[in-house]
């Protein structure tokens, strides 16, 4: 029988709340990112109640601003990790074939070629290892070695004298709030109930065992009383913050490493295929952005970041850096003026013996900090799905009668029919009177759930028309869709991890703030004063961004994204995301 998506709503959040205070959970679990997400769905689909809350909205973190790639590493055979490349590569295989074929398509990349003898033997032996362990699996078989002249047909813009040959290969890619989101809706389709906005200010004890949480819902003000067996501590990078509310030094320490991508035009880049290099520091990505055809995403950067963990800011340096590394590649050099849009985020990486963060473990671990508490670290977003499982294995250690895992076979709301529709794009196109190439848009986003936007769409047909201030790129059935089913609760929501408007307009969607209130300002009911503090805000949010970005480190950076006003509760909270 196919799965009967549930929305998530602002009704929805509050009667999950309301429900959590109700008898007593199986597990809460603390953190809306993917691992977070991905727990909640491993518990609810064993028959487990289960509750989940975040501080701020679901992927707002860590979960939101990854690289976009469901991927082996090949950073990691280097450093002999065989078993996370074979983990990884599974799992990418799952998410390809399975879990989420509307969310996640390979995408095929280049490694060119600057040393031919040193570089094919390391490209070569390393991508060539990803078949040797079944990565061929899901995506097309990886390994091509190509010389100059077929280089340059396929990435013309490839500096001359300096790129000698490449490395065809395939990765998986994804949105990746997208795709958390997508869990979220899924857990709570078989039951799980979640809450946004939702901030856990104290553990409950009995002696020396965790019984549950206070949580302060941040939008009311009010406190509410969780019971749970058990609660699972998914909170990424602000791990270390929720083991401090125990009164006891934590079990696992965490150390946030910041990871820096820009969005450029596709013009700016003249090649038919991603493209990966090696740097001093780490591995840099080209990704052909996975919702739009319009632009590349550049990145990452590796340093340890010491301060606000909410809101890491990108400095000047690092956009610098970024430049210089793939101009390294590039005939025509990409400037400050070519970059459109930028994001900051933070691994949660397993702090360990070396200093240097791209040397800590993407390895990830579950202790038990108390009686009755679960905590879930490190890893990386390929693997969410056996982080989620081990998590909740720990948590029901001993409980009789709990299921084992299934979520190796559960598909994501939007996953079961995607094939058939996708087939249909045309038909579809021609029913609904929409351009081809938005049906594409929409199936790639929504998958069969995109039967809901079309809902709307009969209900309201001006949201049928695209937004004025974002290129044409969205719909306005997928603004109203993000709070009625997505349970986008304020702008930044939406267009931030709803939409990706944040990060491919060139004012950072200043402009599409104004448009995007008045579609949502009577669902969510905001009275006219509260519309336009919400707009007010999203503006001083982005204006903060573009500021850090001016400033030329860490420090003065974080400083000036600091001056943005927060608009759950009375100030910005630490976002409990994984």
């Amino acid at each position: 029988m196919t799965l009967q998506p549930l929305a998530i709503s602002p009704e929805s959040r509050r009667a999950a709340l309301e429900s959590m205070t109700e008898g007593e959970l199986d597990v809460l679990v603390i953190g809306a990112g993917v691992v977070g997400a991905g727990a909640a769905l491993d518990a609810a689909t064993r028959g487990l109640r289960v509750g989940m809350v975040e501080a701020i909205d679901y992927a707002a973190g860590t979960s939101s601003r990854s690289s976009k790639l469901f991927h082996g590493g090949l950073r990691y055979l280097k450093q002999l990790n065989f078993s996370l490349v074979f983990e990884a590569l599974r799992e990418r295989k799952l998410m390809l074939n399975t879990i989420a074929p509307h969310l996640v398509r390979p995408v095929e990349f280049i490694f060119p070629l600057v040393t031919p003898a040193y570089d094919r033997a390391y490209a070569g032996a390393g991508i060539g290892f990803y078949d040797l362990l079944g990565a061929g699996r899901g995506v097309p078989h990886h390994l091509r070695h190509i010389g100059k002249r077929r280089t340059f047909d396929i990435f013309p813009g490839a500096k001359r004298g300096k790129i000698r040959g490449g490395v065809l290969f395939y990765e998986g890619q994804v949105d990746d709030a997208r795709h958390t989101m997508m869990l979220a809706r899924t857990a709570a389709s078989y039951g799980a109930l979640c809450a946004s906005s939702a901030r856990v200010s104290r553990y409950l004890r009995e002696g020396d065992r965790v019984v549950g949480a206070r949580i302060e819902d941040l939008e009311s003000g009010e406190h509410v009383d969780v019971r749970a067996k058990h609660v699972v501590n998914a909170a990424g990078v602000w791990t270390d913050e929720l083991q401090e509310i125990l009164g006891e030094k934590g079990k696992m320490r965490v150390k946030a490493s910041k990871g820096v991508h820009i969005v450029v035009p596709r013009d700016r880049i003249d090649s038919a295929v991603g493209l990966i290099t090696e740097t001093e520091k780490s591995l840099l990505f080209v990704i052909p952005c996975p919702w739009s055809e319009d632009f590349w995403i550049i990145g990452t950067t590796d340093t340890e970041w010491n301060l606000d963990l909410a809101h890491p800011a990108a400095s000047s340096a690092d956009l610098d850096y970024i430049l210089a590394e793939v101009n390294v590649m590039l005939e025509k050099p990409l400037v400050r003026d070519d970059i459109v849009g930028v994001y900051a985020g933070l691994r949660p990486l397993l702090a360990g013996e070396s200093d240097q963060t791209s040397k800590l473990s993407r390895e990830h671990a579950v202790v038990s900090a108390a009686p009755g508490l679960t905590v879930i670290a490190g890893g990386k977003y390929t693997t969410y799905r056996v982080m989620a499982e081990d998590a909740i294995d720990a948590a029901v250690d001993g409980v009789r009668g709990v299921e084992p895992s299934r979520t190796a076979s559960v598909p994501l709301v939007g996953a079961d029919g995607f094939d058939d529709l996708w087939e249909a794009r045309v038909r579809l196109a021609n029913e609904h009177r929409l351009p081809v190439k938005t049906i594409a848009h929409l199936l790639r986003r929504y998958g069969s759930a995109i039967s809901e936007i079309f809902e709307i769409i009969a209900a309201e047909p001006e949201l049928g028309r695209p937004l004025a201030t974002s290129d044409d790129r969205y719909l306005g059935a997928e603004i109203r869709y993000a709070v009625t089913h997505e349970g986008a609760l304020h702008l930044v929501d939406i267009l931030a991890r709803r939409t990706r408007v944040s990060i491919e307009t060139a004012d950072r969607g200043k402009s599409a703030a104004v448009e995007v209130a008045d579609i949502v300002a009577a669902t969510l009911g905001w009275d006219d004063a509260q519309r336009q503090r919400e707009i007010e805000n999203y503006c001083a949010r982005v204006d903060a961004e573009i500021e850090s970005q001016r400033q030329p480190d860490d420090q003065t950076a974080d400083a000036a994204r600091m001056g943005a006003p927060g608009v759950r509760g009375s100030a910005d909270v630490a976002d409990v995301s994984a």
